[in-house]
Parts: structure tokens; C-alpha cells; sequence
């Protein structure tokens, strides 16, 4: 598995997909006071790992700055006294710094999407489904082991007061999104069969990919009612020796 750096500058690299990519930068002292001259809100997220952990959210205040780690926040006055507790928590290893996207909210709820996207025995990638990751309130991150829940793109949309045509067109656009990036991850490494693309709608409804995973999970499509998300990437899974 690639590091999420290294995918991140993929992304970069190209035209279809750099639009889509929040500023994100390598944590170092520099790069920290950077960012937090530029957003208010900034993600201090590890290169490597999944499921959401170790992900903190550090808001910019008016008299220093805030760091939350699931829901416990703590402030610092300054900088540097942010930086010295950052480095700590790392513990020698590579994270990164992200702008904070404020995300669109369904019944006060904060969400993300998960854009699958895998690759059949013949033919190119196709977006095999896409669900949302609706957060629990007070979390940093909307992952279903953070206690997180999964629901239906056109039904959370619609309670984010999406009207239905624009609910259509948003679905295409991730669609088209999972495809590209796909080709995109080829041109690097033509062993890829699946991923699972973590994106952020802000407020105004723009999207924006917070990260590719390569391992992506897919049981917790279990829990919905309707099976035939789940029934559908198993059967694609299949074809590449994934069976769950």
C-alpha cells in the first residue's frame, strides 16, 4: 500500500484530478505555520494507516489554537507549543497537513462519500458504488469504527437539501471522478484492481478527495437494508481473488 503522500502527489499531477485535491503538504515546523497562516481549520493525518485513527483536526482561535483528537480537545497558545505536541504525538513517523474541509451536514450530521471504483478481468475501472459515511457528532473523523453510520447517497443528499436534479449530477461527477482516478493510478502501477475514494462535499456542494484508499473496506455495506452495493463489489471482488 502506498503511502498518502505519494498518492496525493499523483493526484496532483494531473489536470482531471489536482482540482479535486485540498492543499495538502508533509507535516514539518514550516509547512505547520504555513498552513495554519492560510486555513482556519487544518487535518494533521498520518501517511500511512486507515479506518480514521490518528487523525486530528486543529483549529486556528483567536488566542492560539486548538487540537481534537476524537472528542477530546485540548489548546495551546502558540505554535510552537502546538508543533512540540504534534511531533510527540507522530512518534518519529510521516504525517501530513490538510486543509480543513467544513463538510456538508445531513440532519446536522457531518458526511463524506466513498466512491468505490474496481477494475473486472475485462474492461476498464468502473464506480461500483458510491455511500456516504455520515459522522457522529463531536468526532473528527465520519468513519464507520468511529462510530460513524452508512447511508444512501441520494437519500443523505437529499436531507443535505440537494434538489433532485442536482442529486443526479453529482452522482455522475463521482462516477466519472472513480474512473479517472483509477486511470490515473495506472499510469503508476498497473496492478491496482480496486479503490475506495474518500470525498468531502463542502458547504457550497464542491467536492473534494481527502484520499484514495488501495485496501478499501467494504462490509460495513452489510448493515444497509438493501445488499446490492455489497452484492455487487463482492462479484467484482471475486474476479480478483477478494472475498470480503
Amino acid at each position: 500500500m502506498k503511502s498518502k503522500w505519494v498518492k496525493t502527489k499523483w493526484l496532483l499531477k494531473k489536470q482531471q484530478t489536482r482540482k479535486y485535491v485540498p492543499n495538502t503538504v508533509l507535516f514539518n515546523r514550516s509547512n505547520l505555520t504555513r498552513m495554519l497562516g492560510k486555513h482556519a481549520t487544518v487535518f494533521f493525518k498520518p501517511t500511512g494507516g486507515s479506518g480514521g485513527f490518528n487523525i486530528h483536526r486543529i483549529k486556528r482561535l483567536a488566542d492560539g489554537y486548538q487540537l481534537q483528537h476524537n472528542a477530546k480537545k485540548t489548546r495551546y497558545p502558540s505554535v510552537e507549543a502546538l508543533y512540540a505536541q504534534l511531533k510527540k504525538r507522530s512518534k518519529g513517523r510521516s504525517y501530513l497537513l490538510q486543509k480543513g474541509i467544513q463538510l456538508a451536514t445531513a440532519g446536522g450530521r457531518p458526511f463524506d462519500i466513498r466512491v468505490m471504483v474496481q477494475k473486472p478481468n475485462s474492461g476498464g475501472w468502473k464506480s461500483t458504488a458510491i455511500f456516504t459515511k455520515i459522522g457522529k457528532a463531536g468526532k473528527v473523523a465520519t468513519n464507520y469504527n468511529q462510530g460513524g453510520k452508512i447511508g444512501y447517497l441520494r437519500h443523505t443528499l437529499a436531507q443535505a437539501h440537494f434538489s433532485p436534479g442536482r442529486i443526479t449530477s453529482k452522482e455522475q461527477e463521482l462516477k466519472k471522478m472513480g474512473r479517472t482516478v483509477g486511470h490515473v493510478f495506472d499510469g503508476h502501477s498497473n496492478g491496482f484492481r480496486e479503490l475506495g475514494l474518500d470525498v468531502a462535499l463542502d458547504g457550497k456542494g464542491r467536492s473534494w478527495i481527502l484520499e484514495v484508499n488501495t485496501r478499501p473496506q467494504f462490509y460495513p455495506l452489510k448493515q444497509l437494508k438493501d445488499k446490492r452495493m455489497y452484492r455487487t463489489i463482492i462479484a467484482y471482488a471475486k474476479q480478483y481473488g477478494r472475498k470480503k
